[in-house]
């Protein structure tokens, strides 16, 4: 497939630069992160998709909450609970005024009516995904929260899905079987997905499926003019096999990857929306849809204690001043 290599090299420098950010952050530095006026101007997400805050906190206190004890569906229902909202401040909101989330105190009309007088004054939706909430089966219901908690308890707490995801034989099974619930599409079904595989629930290979989004498939658009819809997800595994080779070629050979840990394919994937948030201002020509950087750079709201899904196996080498706190929220 031809690839338009003035735009792909940028993919490269970004994953670069970006992890290195993200390094000298790690060691302390907080001053003359990047040379790149892109880069320091802007927000971007880190390569990794586990080291962003959200994420951490997810990993941290939601799935591997240590405190109390949840059987595998009530961390299924957590995961998919907070993800929907993908709100610290919501979360948190929740847990203090119902307890530690489960199957048992889900109460629908409960949590429905205290959500509806939080908004009033406060977002409960983070801004990171479009949450539409609309569907003909749910009209019935005023707002958009209340129909996903609604969609939750009817079709997949009453109809046994998590059941069904804890015995799925692959991440692609796991995804099929979101695609089939209300409000859930294609991105939605994959990036859940991912946070179900960062529990102990289910344990598949990330680079065994992979879903191309809309913000990648632009950025892909833009490195693979040739691309797509058929081979989007093809542009993301290439770029993985061949990532050595175009490190080499471009000159960003001195990438640090994650405590050990090599980009997966979600990963990559997320890599090719932020590329594509880049080029909007450094080849601004490509434009497809989208043609500005919506949101500024901001200094981060406190240190993150670092910590990653066990099973990775890489928390042993983070640094003792970042996992002193593991148990805490120590995110603001």
């Amino acid at each position: 497939m031809k690839i338009r290599e003035e735009a792909y090299q940028y993919y490269f420098f970004f994953v670069q630069e970006r992890m290195n950010i993200f390094w000298k952050r790690y060691e302390g530095i907080s001053s003359r992160l990047t040379s790149d006026e892109i880069l320091a101007r802007h927000k971007f997400t880190n390569v990794y998709r586990a080291q962003d805050r959200v994420s951490q906190f997810l990993i941290k206190n939601v799935i591997y909450n240590t405190e109390h004890k949840f059987n595998e569906i009530d961390i299924l229902l957590r995961i998919l609970l907070f993800k929907v909202f993908n709100n610290i401040e919501t979360w948190q909101f929740l847990e203090k005024k119902f307890g530690p989330i489960s199957v048992s105190n889900y109460k629908v009309d409960a949590i429905t009516k205290a959500l509806a007088n939080r908004i009033k004054d406060r977002p409960i939706f983070s801004a990171a995904y479009m949450m539409t909430g609309a569907h003909e089966q749910y009209k019935i219901y005023n707002s958009k929260h209340e129909r996903w908690l609604k969609m939750i308890e009817q079709e997949i707490l009453k109809k046994k899905k998590f059941e069904k995801i804890s015995e799925a034989k692959s991440l692609e099974g796991i995804y099929n079987i979101l695609l089939g619930c209300s409000f859930i599409g294609e991105f939605l079904a994959y990036q859940y997905t991912i946070d179900f595989n960062y529990s102990e629930v289910v344990d598949f290979d990330e680079d065994s499926f992979v879903k191309a989004g809309i913000g990648s498939i632009r950025g892909i658009k833009k490195c693979f003019p040739q691309a797509n819809k058929g081979n989007f997800e093809n542009c993301i595994r290439y770029t993985q096999q061949n990532f050595e080779k175009y490190q080499e070629k471009f000159g960003y050979n001195e990438f640090r990857n994650l405590f050990g840990r090599e980009p997966k394919l979600i990963d990559l994937q997320n890599c090719f929306c932020e590329t594509d948030k880049y080029l909007r201002v450094k080849m601004p020509e490509l434009q497809i849809d989208n043609t500005r950087i919506k949101q500024k750079f901001t200094k981060p709201r406190g240190e993150i204690d670092y910590f990653f899904p066990p099973k990775w196996n890489i928390n042993k080498y983070i640094k003792p001043c970042n996992t002193k706190n593991s148990k805490e929220t120590t995110l603001f």
